[in-house]
This record gives C-alpha cells, structure tokens and sequence, in this order.
C-alpha cells in the first residue's frame, strides 16, 4: 500500500521523513520493503514494526487510533526525536536484512544451541524456544540501530543508547521476547563497532559476543 502526502496524519508523515534516510540505504541494497500504512491500528499493534509475507518485508505503521504512537517517545524533547525514529527504523532493517539472508532464528555458523529444557507441556517448550529465538533477533537489530548512529549521528550516540536501554530496562520480564540487555552491555560506548562496511555486519561482530553469554 503506497500512501500519498495528502493520506498521511502528521504523526506518519514526521516518521516516515526521519526514517528517510534508513529506507535510502535499504533501497541501495535491493532490500525488498513495502512501507504500509495501517488505517485503524488493532488492539495488541505497536506503532512501528517490520513484518514479513511473501518474501518481502512490510514497515507497518499502525498509528491511528494508538495511544503507544503518541507515548513513546512522549519524555524526549522534540528537537530529539528525529535521531531516535531514524534508530527505530534501522532496528527494523535490521530484521529485514536478516530475513532477506535467509537467517532468520538462525544462529551465526559455528554457532550450536546447548543445553536442554524439560517441560511436561510441548506448549510451554516451543514458546520458550520462541522467545529465546526473539531474543536473539530484537538483540541483533539493537545492535544495528546503535551501529547506524555510530557511524551518522556519532555525537548522538549516548542519546540514543540511553533511551534504548531505558526502553529494554523497563521489560516487564527478565529474559523476556525484548530483554537485550545482554547485547546493551557490550554497546555501552560507540567506539566498540568495527569499521565492517555496512551497519549489519559491524552489528553481527557484537551480536555473537552477545551469544557466548550464558542467558
């Protein structure tokens, strides 16, 4: 779905021009995202998420009729927002550059699952292999969005590591589907990218350190 200017509420179109500059890049390595706009969002939507059908990506916007839309970023100054939007929407290329690699859920080579999880329900195991899956991924598209500001917004970085860790400092579950803090950790400064050629590749370096920590 393809929305003109005159279709858009204010709030869409503010995030959609920061997220700009992120959907550029995508679009010189061919990534395949189709940007949609939702008309009502449901119940359970987040304002912003990538999504995945017939083998493209969708940036969802479900905005309308959202409270989260206007509270994320509700504590930030306006002047500061901007660089943070641009950071979202680099965590969700993220999750479409590894889902048009065809790595999506799957562990770096040389890298093997260890250790075994008993449960009498087949329910609960196949979740809490869910959420470690999840885990994995929300981590590494942390990583990346902190990578991307290194490299175009290096004297913002604090800002926004500080309101990512925030974000994931407040998940309601230790371990939970969101809870990167382990990832987080070894972000701390920008210094620690490499000067790989691409925000997903200087993300990738640190997102495996992340997986030899015992979770």
């Amino acid at each position: 779905m393809n929305a003109s200017a005159a279709q858009l509420t204010p709030t869409e179109t503010r995030w959609l021009n920061a997220a700009t500059p992120v959907l550029n890049y995508a679009k010189t390595l061919s990534l395949p995202i189709d940007i949609i706009v939702q008309p009502q969002a449901g119940p359970n939507d987040v304002p912003f998420a990538m999504g995945f059908a017939d083998g493209r990506c969708k940036l969802v916007l479900s905005m309308r009729g959202n409270a989260n839309a206007e509270t994320i970023l509700a504590d930030v100054p306006d002047e500061r927002r901007d660089v943070l939007i641009e950071a979202m929407t680099a965590h969700e290329v993220g999750h479409c550059w590894r889902y048009a690699q065809g790595n999506w859920h799957a562990l770096p080579a040389g890298f093997t699952e260890v250790g075994e999880e008993f449960s009498d329900n087949p329910e609960l195991l196949a979740l809490s292999k869910q959420m470690r899956e999840t885990r994995r991924e929300e981590g590494y598209s942390d990583l990346v969005a902190l990578a991307w500001t290194q490299h175009y917004h290096p004297d913002q970085y604090g800002h926004v590591y500080g309101w990512l860790r925030k974000v994931r400092d407040d998940q309601p579950v230790s371990h939970g589907s969101h809870d990167t803090r382990t990832w987080l950790n070894l972000a701390t400064r920008g210094d620690v990218f490499g000067r790989a050629a691409s925000p997903f590749d200087q993300a990738a370096t640190l997102w495996s350190a992340g997986l030899l920590v015992h979770e």
